[in-house]
């Protein structure tokens, strides 16, 4: 029996003799693969951090001492030690275990995670939380309630190096030095971006900086000096700095020292004994610690330690050789770096392609045309861009913020920069959007990929957000393409708009019928009609135009005449559409996969009611109210009743339900 099979909480994780704690890493690392090479998902992180999860379980009594977990896809080894290795084979799957961590899940997991840079902040708040002061007598009843009973547990935050650069991981880093909470991070650094070891020197000075008797000989020496000898304050203060000069020649942890951080390290992360006995000392220490652990991104699989940004995550491949398993026209080897260009706009194409060939045609024809990113240059598609013209391109790492910001700038000196994230991302640099492309009015042009249901990644990673804060900007166009080939034509427009533009589009290509082919020229703040009917009018937009379709053909069998609209853009909206389809058709359906709340049939409501067509009945369909689950695209669309489908049901009983209604008040208005 293997090791791992042992194990169904981390209580029989401790009964094993740490010898043998190496060879249950190889357990996880080949369960892991087994799963992910036949399901596809994020792999190299959770490959590389196997040792640091066995050893966080060994050292630490979690559930009781919380252990924060910055990126839940470095965490699949916690996973498995906390009772969910027999799902592990569920991962991302629709109702199995999240790709991430989440609260629902399990009690290990604190909190349900997906953006990077959050865990010191909130094990910083556990911290202080843990902190407070005694109940007073009377107070019991109230504190309790709270949560405020004196505790001992240990707080411990894991943060990737990406997450390093993240604007509210340096903003917790310098309120965690001022404050001085007990807690540890630990800095789980798989690049090695930050420093290398410096030998036996550093391991020597590790090993005493938390040794406890060295660490209270320490204090008490100082205490000596500071209160019995003259200015002993003053001499307590040089002899700080001369350990800082010393550990500042030996290791790289000069920066965190001077936040008010303790640095241990760097260490080997796949060192199990080194990595116990270093957790063990550092969890006896006082104030806050930083431990900085190497570890080998895709440690164990030679394919994913030469080539670690595509197995970072990838699709289902082989595990023998490395490759991709075939999946139609797309499919390729892991890790030659490009992906190939679809000769012509089929079913298949994906939007993330034609907006990659569109920006490099782009740049070729316009040496201002720049491209930011933020640490997501393969799956926005910038990635062949920065190849071709590196000059041009920008990766500012995990910092969204700084990335429109930096657009800002650019835009201000005659370039054209396109920005180019994830929509969920997008959310975290709001302000800059507003006070630095808005309000200036600049040409940033924003290519928002992943809007909507993006499939596995869950809610964390949804990009159901945007249409709704993104329509509040004044100054800003807003856009969404039906396919692959309008986004071309869109973003084209867009290159010579000269005002800020963002254009929204999904994970995927089409999600039913067959493309369209080209379609009318894009003109600002103009619809495309697509058919026409005298009953009902669905104004669809992006992603949902195809659906609309089908949905209309189906009505059409049922005796419902229905004109389809492609909105294309959801700020400004094209109020001659909008005005026809009240004056021509009886009821309006509006057509989107975001948020009700202020969306995109928010916007036709308004729309409507300033044109003066406040009796025109109008079903505005978007996703519910909630968070959304994960699972594939289509899995999430059917859940949702967004497919042709579900579409279907709801607007046929939608208007079965108005026709009656009319009906009756035609008759009770009839005289008698």
């Amino acid at each position: 029996m293997r090791l791992l099979d042992q194990i169904r909480t981390p209580n029989d994780l401790k009964q094993i003799p740490i010898r043998q704690l190496p060879s249950l890493a190889q357990d996880m690392r080949q369960e892991l693969l087994s799963v992910i090479s036949h399901l596809g998902g994020h792999l190299a992180s959770s490959l590389g951090a196997m040792e640091l999860c066995v050893a966080l379980h060994y050292v630490f009594d979690a559930p009781t001492d919380k252990l924060v977990w910055d990126m839940g896809y470095q965490a699949y080894g916690h996973k498995m030690l906390t009772g969910r290795r027999d799902r592990i084979h569920t991962l991302k799957q629709f109702r199995g275990l999240t790709g991430f961590n989440n609260k629902n899940e399990s009690p290990y997991d604190l909190f349900t995670t997906g953006h990077g840079g959050t865990c010191l902040s909130t094990a910083m708040g556990l911290a202080l939380a843990r902190d407070l002061p005694a109940p007073r007598d009377g107070e019991e009843g109230v504190a309790r309630q709270a949560g405020r009973t004196q505790q001992r547990h240990q707080v411990v935050a894991i943060l990737g190096d990406a997450s390093l650069g993240e604007g509210m991981a340096l903003e917790a880093l310098n309120h965690i030095g001022h404050v001085k909470p007990n807690m540890v991070v630990i800095l789980n650094d798989n690049k090695m971006s930050i420093a290398t070891p410096v030998g036996g020197l550093s391991r020597c000075l590790n090993r005493m900086i938390t040794n406890p008797l060295y660490n209270r000989l320490r204090a008490d020496l100082k205490g000596l000096v500071e209160h019995h000898l003259p200015k002993g304050k003053k001499l307590v203060r040089l002899g700080d700095r001369m350990q800082e000069s010393l550990k500042g020649f030996l290791v790289p942890g000069l920066l965190f020292e001077e936040l008010g951080l303790r640095y241990v390290g760097p260490i080997d992360g796949h060192n199990l004994p080194e990595l116990i006995a270093t957790l063990k000392n550092v969890k006896r220490l006082k104030g806050p610690i930083l431990l900085h652990v190497l570890t080998t991104k895709g440690k164990g699989y030679t394919p994913a330690e030469q080539d670690p940004e595509t197995f970072h995550k990838i699709e289902a491949f082989d595990l023998a050789t490395g490759a991709v398993k075939a999946q139609g026209p797309k499919a390729k080897a892991a890790g030659n770096g490009s992906k190939p260009r679809a000769p012509a706009f089929t079913a298949s194409t994906s939007f993330t392609d034609a907006f990659t060939s569109t920006l490099l045609e782009l740049a070729e024809q316009d040496s201002r045309i720049m491209a930011i990113t933020a640490a997501m240059p393969e799956g926005t598609g910038v990635a062949e861009f920065g190849r071709r013209f590196p000059d041009r391109y920008f990766d500012v790492g995990m910092a969204e913020q700084h990335g429109v910001g930096l657009a800002a700038g650019l835009a201000r000196a005659g370039q054209k920069p396109i920005v180019a994230m994830y929509s969920t991302f997008l959310q975290r640099a709001y302000d800059q959007i507003m006070h630095e492309v808005s309000l200036q009015e600049l040409p940033v042009i924003f290519a928002i990929d992943r809007g909507g249901l993006v499939g596995e990644d869950g809610p964390t990673h949804h990009g159901v957000f945007d249409l709704t804060y993104l329509r509040a900007f004044p100054n800003l166009v807003v856009l969404s393409p039906k396919d692959p080939e309008e986004l071309r034509q869109m973003l084209r427009w867009a290159a010579d708009a000269q005002r800020p533009v963002a254009i929204r589009y999904s994970r995927g290509g089409i999600v039913c019928g067959e493309p369209l082919g080209r379609g009318a020229r894009v003109s600002f703040g103009r619809a495309e009609v697509l058919q026409e009917g005298r009953d009902l009018g669905i104004f669809a937009l992006g992603s949902m135009v195809y659906p609309a379709l089908e949905v209309a053909n189906r009505l059409r069998q049922q005796g419902v005449e229905a004109t389809v609209v492609n909105a294309r853009f959801a700020k400004p909206l094209d109020r001659a559409a909008i005005r026809q389809l009240a004056n021509q058709t009886s009821a309006i359906v509006t057509i989107e996969e975001g948020q009700l709340a202020g969306g995109f049939g928010s916007a036709v409501s308004e729309t409507l009611e300033a044109l003066g067509f406040t009796q025109v009945p109008l079903h505005r369909i978007a996703l519910p109210d909630q968070y959304v689950e994960h699972g594939t695209r289509a899995q999430l669309l059917k859940l949702c009743q967004l497919d042709a489908d579900g579409l279907t049901r709801r607007i046929a009983t939608w208007w079965t339900t108005l026709k009656l209604s009319i009906d009756d008040a035609r008759l009770l208005a009839e005289p008698s």
